[in-house]
């Protein structure tokens, strides 16, 4: 280091990447604790005004051409629907998702099927040892000879092997354990995680490589790791699911070479991961008609239309702390709905213990889901079951009045496809072009009153 630079210690939030130029216990941005971690600064003298020759000149918009890559197709439909077609040449794609959900899984088929059709592929596991790999491989039919794997930690040795077999695709499971010689921190840490993947930004833009990387996901399940890893790629594919059911979820968080409207769905088995060819019917195919409490709605995931099946049981008695359980819902928006019914429509649920969940190991976030979830809490509470032929779909508000959402005709259209006859819809909801009976209200009270469930 010459006179003209020095160092200062600085820190870098591991949660949200902040910078901060003293420790303190807590994250100011993000509000965790103790995740602050050191991070050497170097400075130079060069007044921040001095004007640099530019590396290229400005020019018109209409000068620049126009360079298309068409997408490798992946093997996997759903995970291509979610990508808008596949892998791009020259891009960089983070997939987040806990650990065991089936992340390498995916990525194994995907390179398998890319080398399969001509492209070399490169698989660098930095987490398994090879032969871990090699015998996953086996079993899910993913062996071949233009498929490559490599067990390398360190940065150097990985750029090392992509010199050598010049491959086009580049697969790195993860890159929270891949780590720079060069710097003094553990892998896994903000400045790591940088520098690994600027770099294998760098080397993807210029050699036209598709390199997908595996992230990590925090208990929240966010990306752990600096928020700029989350910037410097093209691409955040979110792999969701429980672990106890084999659907698997595909979600485009961030996608700068398309939508990220899609929505892949996925079933896992012990021969990998294969697309759900029925959703709607997957999702319903356990439905037990007749049963208080039960509900289903139709969903929108992007632009794909999903039945789900919305379960309440409303139990216990007057007790001073009731209990509130939730599974593939907001508890947010129960509490919210529950408050509804007590005040607005005189059903005194608020002192009940009440269980909500959807079913299959769906995600229920949208506000579309509150007209249905509140007939299946009230219809717990009479314990009179809802017509098996019924779908609902509206937002409540505050005041019990309710809102229409988008996309109707396409979630009645796939209700309908299903066998369902009826719908219990918003008053302000446009003419609708579908083989099923709409039936409209302006509250809650009056759905329920439409279904007999308002205890009279």
């Amino acid at each position: 280091m010459t006179a003209a630079t020095k160092t200062r210690t600085r820190y870098r939030c591991l949660s949200c990447g902040d910078l901060a130029l003293k420790w303190a216990g807590k994250c100011d941005a993000c509000g965790e604790w103790n995740t602050l971690e050191v991070e050497a600064a170097t400075l130079g003298t060069r007044q921040s005004g001095l004007a640099l020759t530019p590396s290229s000149p400005a020019r018109p918009i209409t000068d620049v051409p126009v360079v298309m890559s068409d997408p490798y197709p992946t093997g996997v439909a759903e995970f291509d629907r979610v990508l808008g077609g596949g892998l791009v040449p020259g891009s960089v794609t983070l997939v987040g998702g806990e650990p065991g959900i089936g992340k390498s899984t995916l990525l194994l088929q995907v390179s398998a099927h890319l080398a399969r059709t001509g492209h070399r592929a490169l698989y660098v596991t930095a987490e398994e040892s090879a032969h871990q790999v090699r015998h996953r491989a086996e079993r899910l039919g993913a062996v071949c000879d233009e498929l490559y794997l490599a067990a390398e930690t360190a940065l150097p040795h990985l750029l090392g092997h992509t010199d050598a077999l010049q491959p086009e695709v580049l697969i790195i499971d993860s890159v929270q354990t891949m780590h720079d010689p060069g710097l003094p921190s553990a892998a896994g840490s903000v400045a790591q995680v940088r520098a690994v993947a600027s770099e294998l930004v760098r080397v993807a833009k210029e050699r036209d490589l598709i390199v997908v990387l595996v992230g990590h996901v925090t208990k929240d399940g966010a990306l752990a790791g600096p928020r700029v890893l989350e910037h410097i790629v093209d691409t955040v594919i979110s792999f969701e699911g429980d672990r106890h059911h084999s659907l698997r979820m595909l979600r485009a968080t961030k996608h700068r070479l398309g939508s990220t409207l899609e929505l892949g769905l996925l079933s896992l088995g012990d021969g990998g991961l294969d697309p759900v060819a029925d959703p709607s019917g997957m999702f319903l195919a356990d439905r037990r008609p007749g049963i208080s409490g039960s509900m289903v709605t139709p969903t929108l995931e992007g632009r794909r239309p999903l039945l789900v099946e919305l379960q309440a049981l409303v139990a216990g008695g007057q007790a001073p702390n009731p209990h509130r359980g939730t599974q593939g819902v907001e508890s947010g928006r129960v509490g919210l709905l529950l408050a509804v019914l007590d005040r607005r429509v005189g059903i005194p649920v608020l002192a009940k213990d009440v269980y909500v969940m959807a079913v299959g190991g769906a995600k229920v976030t949208e506000p579309s889901a509150d007209l249905p979830l509140a007939l299946a809490i009230v219809s717990s509470f009479h314990d009179r079951p809802v017509p098996s032929d019924v779908v609902a779909c509206g937002e409540v508000g505050l005041g019990g009045e309710l809102r229409s959402v988008g996309g109707l005709d396409r979630r009645l259209a796939e209700a309908a496809r299903l066998g369902f006859r009826r719908a219990v819809v918003p008053m302000s909801t446009p003419d609708i072009d579908a083989e099923i009976a709409v039936s409209r209200v302006e509250t809650v009270g009056d759905a329920l009153s439409l279904l007999r469930l308002d205890g009279v």
